[in-house]
């Protein structure tokens, strides 16, 4: 009798402990699908913010360097947080644009694997976060300086207008892109407090934008061929030959500025030794040329210039060349 009832207590147990392990191991399984879910969203989102381009905020440190206050730490930790604010605004930017471009971003060979056009992320998450980063730059951009705080505004208000009008306007569409970087000079020169930094510096800065969003435009005709304006109706305003044009127009100017700046600024040596970086300009131009023209090339500059080591090589090369003639002498 004992033993028929041991016997029937494990039945009992069994098939017990068997449903328990089943809801254990469900439960086990909801959790790793949901983190796993959770991972997914975050990596969609910080694709989405477009950390490469981040590299386009360093000009904000342009003033420091060239105001020769590279290596006093206040001035540098209100500049660095500057080249932050900045990554903020600028993704909250690429945010709204890839909310206001979804359909037609799937239309594109590159743009539609994009977490937003491809699904994977979703735009009213996109939206949150968009908003908090807006929530949180602007009151520390105040903080940091009033001046800067404005600029970071005008920076978000007109990438917005481009975004949703401005970006439909021939040459007036590449001429915003050369203001924002610009305005990213203008935020470092408001954190520094410069004295000496020279006004040829943004009439380069402006050529070296325009330089770089020609070539963009171009690679994208070359790229979408015959569909160019149904991805974006701007290209349809652009030609090969026009944008040769307006290239090689800018990099001549933009060589011609940059040797005037060499040897007219005023806190530069007396010696023109800042003449000896010419030279790097030339060639990290020469350098972008060919990659635009003869390996067809050019369609994300931030990449490129991060990804060709020639490029790379010569960009570092001439920013330690401006460091030791303005430091050293």
């Amino acid at each position: 009798m004992g033993k028929l009832t041991r016997a029937a207590g494990m039945r009992i147990i069994c098939p017990m402990s068997d449903n328990v392990k089943s809801k254990t191991g469900a439960a086990g399984s909801s959790g790793t699908a949901h983190r796993t879910s959770v991972r997914a969203t975050g990596v969609a989102l910080l694709k989405t913010m477009r950390p490469k381009q981040w590299t386009k905020n360093v000009v904000v440190f342009a003033p420091l360097v060239f105001d020769e206050k590279l290596f006093q730490p206040a001035l540098f930790g209100r500049t660095m947080l500057a080249f932050i604010l900045f990554c903020l605004i600028s993704s909250t930017v690429y945010i709204i644009n890839d909310l206001v471009d979804i359909e037609k971003d799937r239309q594109h060979p590159k743009k539609r694997l994009r977490p937003l056009p491809a699904g994977v992320l979703s735009p009213r998450l996109a939206v949150a976060a968009a908003g908090v980063f807006i929530v949180v730059s602007l009151p520390l951009a105040l903080w940091l300086d009033r001046g800067f705080s404005l600029i970071l505004l005008s920076y978000l208000l007109l990438n917005v207008a481009y975004s949703f009008y401005l970006k439909h306007l021939v040459i007036i569409d590449v001429l915003v892109i050369a203001t924002g970087f610009v305005l990213r000079v203008a935020g470092g020169v408001a954190v520094v407090g410069v004295e000496r930094f020279s006004p040829w510096l943004y009439l380069v800065v402006t050529l070296g934008a325009l330089f770089m969003g020609f070539g963009k435009r171009r690679h994208e005709l070359l790229l979408l061929d015959e569909g160019a304006d149904a991805h974006r109706a701007i290209l349809a305003e652009y030609t090969i030959p026009f944008l040769d044009q307006l290239i090689g127009l800018v990099t001549s100017t933009m060589v011609i500025a940059y040797s005037l700046y060499t040897f007219s600024a005023p806190n530069l040596p007396d010696n023109h030794a800042m003449m000896l970086t010419i030279p790097f300009v030339l060639y990290g131009l020469f350098r972008y040329l060919y990659l635009i023209h003869v390996k067809k090339e050019g369609g994300a500059p931030d990449e490129l210039v991060l990804s060709d080591k020639p490029l790379l090589a010569t960009g570092v090369l001439w920013v330690l060349a401006v460091v030791v003639v303005l430091y050293s002498y």
